[in-house]
C-alpha cells in the first residue's frame, strides 16, 4: 500500500479544466499536481514524475510503457480514464508492480460530436463561416443529409447511436463491420453491405466507428478510398491508425473522398499550423474533441478519482491486473 500522504498526478488537462469540476473535490485533501502541457519524451516526462504514486490518466494522451515505467520506481497505481487502450502496457505495468484501475466511459458525447462533425462536413459550414468573417457572402454550397445513404463501419455502442441519428435525418443507414455487427444492424432495420467493396462503393458518407487494435490498424486501404464516390464524405472520429498511413491525404488530394471530417491525428496534439490537413479547403478538423464534454469529464474523471480513493483507502477496485496488489 503506498505512504499515507502519496503524491497523485494528473496529466494532459490541456484545458486547464480538471480542477474545475465538481469532482475534483474527491481529492481536495490530497496531495495533487495537474500537469498541462503534453509531454511525449519519456525520460522527460519520467523527470517530472519521480515523486509521484498515483498516476491520472486522460483517457489515452499518454503512452504509457517500458520506457517510461522503468523510471518511475515509486509508481503505485495508474488510474484510468474510460477503459484501457493501446495507449497503455499492461503487460508491462504488471511486470513494474503498477496496479492499473480502469473507468467507465459513455457513448453520448463521441456519438454527438461525431454527428456534429458529419453534419459540419456535409453542409460545410465552417467554410462557410470563414468566408464570412473575411466579409464574403455564400462562396460556397453544402449537402443535406436527407436522402443520402451513411455509411456505417462499426456497430457498437457510438456506431448505434449514429445510426439512430441517421433515420432521424431521412439517411439511409448501410452497416459494415464483423458478422455479429452486421447481425445486430439488420435486427435494428438497418441494412448490411455483402461485403466492404460494395460498401465504399454505395455510401455516399462513411463513418468510422472501429476500436483500434493489431487487426484493425491499416485496415482501410487506399484501394477502399478510391472506391468511394465523386462527391464523398469520410468522418473519424474513431483514430486516425485505423486508416493506411498516408492514404487519406493522398485521396483527399485525389477527390476520394470529396470531404472528410476529422476529429483524430497520427500525431496528437497538433499544434503545427502548416499541418497539411488543416491546409486542405475540404477537411473539417477537430482537436480530438470526442470525449471532451464537461459532462463527460465528470463520469471519466469521477471514476477515475473514486478508484484512486478506493486504493488508498485499503480496498482497491477495476482493477485490470489484481495481481500486482
Amino acid at each position: 500500500m503506498p505512504n499515507a500522504t502519496p503524491k497523485i498526478a494528473i496529466l494532459d488537462d490541456y484545458q486547464h479544466v480538471i480542477k474545475t469540476l465538481r469532482c475534483f473535490d474527491m481529492l481536495k485533501e490530497r496531495n495533487v499536481v495537474v500537469h498541462h502541457q503534453s509531454e511525449k519524451d519519456p525520460q522527460v516526462l519520467a523527470g517530472l514524475l519521480q515523486d509521484v504514486e498515483i498516476l491520472v490518466l486522460t483517457r489515452e494522451r499518454t503512452i504509457i510503457g517500458e520506457a517510461l515505467l522503468s523510471q518511475l520506481p515509486r509508481l503505485k497505481l495508474i488510474s484510468q480514464t474510460g477503459k484501457i487502450s493501446n495507449h497503455l502496457d499492461l503487460a508491462a505495468c504488471t511486470r513494474y508492480k503498477v496496479a492499473v484501475a480502469e473507468g467507465i466511459g459513455s457513448p453520448i458525447a463521441p456519438a454527438e460530436l461525431s454527428w456534429a462533425l458529419l453534419m459540419n462536413t456535409v453542409r460545410q459550414i465552417p467554410q462557410a463561416i470563414a468566408a464570412m468573417k473575411q466579409g464574403q457572402w455564400q462562396t460556397n454550397i453544402g449537402g443535406a443529409i436527407h436522402g443520402k445513404t451513411i455509411g456505417i463501419w462499426g456497430y457498437g455502442k457510438i456506431g448505434q447511436r449514429m445510426a439512430q441519428y441517421a433515420r432521424v435525418f431521412g439517411a439511409k443507414v448501410l452497416v459494415w463491420g464483423s458478422e455479429n455487427a452486421r447481425n445486430k444492424a439488420i435486427a435494428d432495420g438497418f441494412e448490411s453491405a455483402p461485403d466492404k467493396t460494395s460498401f465504399f462503393q454505395t455510401a455516399d458518407i462513411i463513418t468510422l466507428h472501429l476500436r483500434l487494435n493489431a487487426a484493425t490498424t491499416g485496415i482501410v486501404k487506399a484501394a477502399d478510398l478510391q472506391a468511394m464516390k465523386p462527391d464523398s464524405v469520410l468522418i473519424n472520429t474513431a483514430r486516425a491508425e485505423l486508416i493506411e498511413q498516408g492514404a487519406l491525404l493522398a485521396g483527399l488530394k485525389a477527390g476520394r473522398p470529396a470531404f472528410a471530417g476529422l476529429d483524430v491525428y497520427e500525431e496528437e496534439p497538433v499544434y503545427d499550423k502548416a499541418h497539411p490537413l488543416l491546409q486542405m479547403s475540404n477537411v473539417v478538423c477537430t482537436p480530438h474533441l470526442g470525449y471532451v464534454e464537461r459532462q463527460g469529464y465528470e463520469l471519466y474523471f469521477g471514476k477515475a478519482f473514486e478508484n484512486v480513493l478506493a486504493y488508498l483507502e485499503g480496498r482497491p477496485k477495476n482493477i485490470a491486473n489484481p495481481e500486482v496488489l
